[in-house]
C-alpha cells in the first residue's frame, strides 16, 4: 500500500529531513561511470560546496554510507589504544560503543541526558595522561544539546597526544561549524540532516595528524581506510562505488546551499531554534502546559528541539495525533519514548512551516 506523502513543510522528523523537490528530482538523470571523466567534473564541483559547509580547506571525504562508517573510520584510523567518550545521550553512548567493538581501551566521562560537556572538565580528565583520541557528538539527537565544540577542542589541544573526532551529524550544515579555525581532528555528517538530503552518504574531514595515525594504523580494514579515501578525492574519484544518483543530488543541493550562504543558514537555524524553545515557554508560562525544553539555555541545538510532555501525556500518542492532521514528528529516544517528543528543525525548513507545525501541536497538547 503507497504511503499517501505529505504536503511541503510537514516532514519535521529530526532525520532524516524533508527532501526538497528539486533535489530529488535531480536523482533522475541517467547514471554515469564512476571512473570516467564526468564522475571527476563532477566531484571535482562538490568539493567547492563541501569545503564551504564545513569551512576547511582540506579534501572532504565521500562515503557512500551512513554516518556511522565514518564514526568506525574515525576509531579504527586515528584511536591507537585508549579512547576518552564525552556521553551525554544516545549517540554519543554510540561512539564509545564503537569504540569497545573494535577493540579499544574506552574511558567514558558522561553527564546526565539533557546536559552539555564542559570543557574544564574535560581538560581535568585528559590531565591524567594515557589518551589517545576523545570522542564527542556535536549535537545530541537524542536530547537536543549542542555541545560547546569549539571550547571542547581547545581543552583537547591541552593532550597533545589526543586528537578529537567529532560526529557532527545534526551540526553540520544547520549549526555553526568551523573545521579548521576550530582545530577540529576528525569530523563528519551524513547526508540525511542539516544537509537535507536522502539517506546514503557520509561525509568527513581529517585533519593531518589523522591522516598520519592511519597511513601507520593497522586492523582499519579495507572499506573505511581513510588513505583509499584520501588518495582517489585527489583524483576527483571514490575509493568504491558511489551512489551517483545521491551525488546528483547533492550537486543541486550545494548550490541551493550556496546561494543562501552559510552564514544566513546558520542564523535560519538560529531562529527556528529559538521560536520553538519560546513557543514551549509560553505554553508553559501562559497557556497553562507544563512544557518544558530538556536541552538548558545555552545549549540548545539549532537543528532538533527535545520537548518533555506534561503528566500523563505519552510520546508516541502525541507523534500519532500529529500524523494524523499530516505532520511527522520525532518520538523521544530511547528511555524518553514515552515522555518526550523531538522536533527537527533542520535542512531548508522556513519560520512559517515551523509555526503551522506549532499551531498544531498547541491544539493537540490542548485537547
Amino acid at each position: 500500500m503507497a504511503r499517501r506523502p505529505l504536503a511541503p513543510g510537514r516532514f519535521f522528523l529530526p532525520g532524516p529531513t524533508e527532501v526538497r523537490e528539486p533535489v530529488l528530482a535531480a536523482q533522475a538523470q541517467a547514471v554515469i561511470g564512476h571512473r570516467g571523466p564526468e564522475i571527476k567534473t563532477l566531484m571535482a564541483d562538490l568539493q567547492i560546496g563541501l569545503r564551504e559547509v564545513f569551512q576547511t580547506r582540506r579534501p572532504v571525504l565521500i562515503s557512500t554510507s551512513s554516518a556511522t562508517g565514518f564514526m568506525e573510520a574515525g576509531i579504527r584510523n586515528a584511536a591507537r589504544a585508549r579512547v576518552l567518550s564525552l556521553v551525554n545521550g544516545a549517540f554519543s553512548q554510540r561512539f564509545a560503543e564503537i569504540g569497545s567493538a573494535c577493540g579499544l581501551d574506552v574511558d567514558v566521562l558522561e553527564v546526565r541526558w539533557g546536559r552539555g560537556h564542559d570543557p574544564n572538565q574535560v581538560s581535568d580528565r585528559l590531565s591524567s595522561g594515557g589518551y589517545d583520541a576523545v570522542t564527542v557528538v556535536h549535537s545530541e539527537t537524542s536530547t537536543g544539546v549542542l555541545n560547546p565544540l569549539r571550547e571542547l577542542s581547545e581543552a583537547v589541544a591541552t593532550a597533545p597526544d589526543a586528537v578529537l573526532l567529532v560526529d557532527s551529524v545534526t551540526g553540520v550544515g544547520g549549526a555553526e561549524v568551523r573545521t579548521d579555525a576550530w582545530g577540529l581532528d576528525f569530523v563528519l555528517t551524513g547526508s540525511q540532516k542539516a544537509l537535507a538530503l536522502p539517506p546514503g552518504l557520509a561525509f568527513a574531514v581529517a585533519s593531518d595528524r589523522v591522516m598520519d595515525r592511519s597511513a601507520e594504523a593497522e586492523g582499519k580494514g579495507v572499506y573505511f581506510d581513510l588513505q583509499g579515501f584520501a588518495k582517489q578525492i585527489q583524483n576527483h574519484q571514490t575509493p568504491n562505488t558511489p551512489a551517483v544518483t545521491l551525488l546528483f543530488a547533492l550537486q543541486v543541493q550545494l548550490q541551493r546551499m550556496g546561494e543562501e550562504g552559510m552564514e544566513a543558514r546558520w542564523a535560519r537555524h538560529l531562529a527556528l531554534r529559538d521560536r520553538c524553545v519560546d513557543w514551549v515557554r509560553s505554553l508553559r508560562e501562559e497557556g497553562g502546559i507544563p512544557l518544558r525544553v530538556m536541552a538548558p539555555d545555552g545549549f540548545q541545538s539549532p537543528t532538533v528541539t527535545c520537548i518533555e510532555l506534561p503528566a500523563g501525556r505519552a510520546g508516541p500518542e502525541v507523534v500519532s495525533a500529529m500524523l494524523d492532521r499530516g505532520f511527522v514528528i520525532g518520538g523521544g529516544y530511547g528511555k524518553l519514548k514515552s515522555t518526550h517528543i523531538r522536533i527537527g528543525h533542520m535542512g531548508d525548513h522556513t519560520l512559517e512551516e515551523l509555526d503551522v507545525l506549532l499551531d498544531h501541536l498547541r491544539e493537540v497538547l490542548s485537547s
